[in-house]
């Protein structure tokens, strides 16, 4: 899986940044990308960093994939750039986002949005969703080196747009069967994912977008999936859960580049 042509890890990991850079990093190019929820635009301080990796985790139902489908449609619509989003099972519903597209209240004002058919206005936006089915680690590494690949050539765009979030959905489901012992390199495989997901982010200056289920921690408490080798990867990390008897979710913040854990926010759930 190693690419001759690709530079060294030396090349890419060893540079050293003074504090002029890094200020110049963070306020020129790492901008947010609001993913459209005003509860978890609030909490993040605007939204989806780009150049970072965000993780969300919760129990099933919580409405993970559901905020990813909201991000997803919310960047497509305000036609802030191009989408990828890795679909790991079949959770990607088009009619879901049509449905989102055509809720944005200010999409159909800008950019002479207003003087098309509405289902021209549709497509329009859905072009910049790109989705492709990975069903495991090995698709995985292909699909991640083949955006590498098309990015450095600057082939992944829709009219001059180019990729600013990465998407996928679900993250562990392809991760947790390859560090359950059936694969002695499993650890070393995720490790690998992981450098690759944030090169794409600081270098292309993605987004980028994961979901991680959660697993027992005992005595009836439950944590996220992938270990704590995983742990270490995210910039940031929310926490979901949704509240049954109401359409409320709560999003709280387990891991942050710049501010406190425990912080929360809630939102409505996506519908």
């Amino acid at each position: 899986m190693i690419n001759q042509d690709q530079p060294s890890t030396e090349d890419w990991c060893g540079r050293f940044w003074n504090g002029m850079e890094l200020l110049k990093d963070v306020t020129e190019k790492k901008h947010f990308l609001p993913t459209g929820l005003e509860g978890i635009d609030t909490l993040l301080g605007g939204g989806l960093r780009q150049g970072q990796l965000t993780e969300i985790t919760g129990p099933s139902s919580s409405g993970k994939t559901q905020v990813c489908l909201h991000c997803a449609s919310n960047i497509a619509a305000k036609q802030m750039g191009v989408v990828m989003y890795l679909d790991t099972s079949n959770s990607f519903s088009p009619s879901r986002v049509a449905t989102i597209i055509y809720g944005i209240s200010d999409l159909f004002g800008q950019r002479g949005f207003e003087l098309q058919p509405k289902d021209a206005r549709l497509k329009s936006v859905m072009r910049s969703i790109i989705c492709e089915s990975v069903f495991d680690i090995f698709a995985l590494f292909e699909v991640l080196h083949q955006l590498e690949v098309s990015l450095l050539n600057d082939k992944v765009n829709n009219g001059g747009s180019k990729v600013c979030l990465l998407v996928i959905d679900s993250i562990s489901s392809l991760l947790a069967p390859i560090i359950g012992g059936k694969y002695p390199q499993g650890r070393s495989m995720m490790i690998s994912v992981a450098v690759i997901l944030k090169k794409l982010a600081d270098e292309h200056n993605l987004s980028v977008l994961v979901t991680n289920h959660m697993v027992s921690a005992g005595n009836g408490a439950v944590k996220p999936a992938l270990g704590e080798s995983w742990k270490a990867v995210p910039h940031v990390r929310l926490m979901l859960s949704h509240e049954c008897q109401n359409n409320i979710c709560t999003a709280t913040v387990l891991k942050h580049t710049l501010m406190a854990s425990g912080r929360t926010a809630k939102f409505a759930a996506p519908s």
